[in-house]
């Protein structure tokens, strides 16, 4: 396998996950459905891919490769996760506060 495909290919194979997850947040709760909100939720998740594929690279390569040659894989897909996580979950608590407010 090619080095430099490597980062990515936690993207691929997290893909029907990430597309889960994004799915139940872009629909819950159900009303309101403004342009305001859609466009909320697009910049959240397009703020929480790009911090995965970010997170995806960045722990990929501080990986010690010394642990064996899954290492940097596991390292950078569990780090990537958990961060892709984060941004949702900060973005839903900040979208319920704002909601609330109008």
């Amino acid at each position: 396998m090619n080095l430099a495909s490597q980062p990515d290919l936690a993207l691929l194979l997290f893909a029907p996950w990430f597309l889960i997850l994004a799915g139940l947040y872009w629909v819950y709760p159900r009303q309101p459905r403004d342009g305001a909100r859609r466009l909320f939720d697009a910049c959240a998740l397009a703020i929480g891919v790009a911090a995965f594929v970010w997170t995806l690279h960045w722990a990929h390569g501080f990986a010690d490769r010394r642990h064996g040659l899954m290492w940097p894989q596991i390292l950078a897909t569990s780090a990537g996760y958990a961060v892709f996580l984060a941004v949702l979950v900060i973005a839903l608590f900040v979208r319920r506060a704002w909601l609330r407010r109008r």
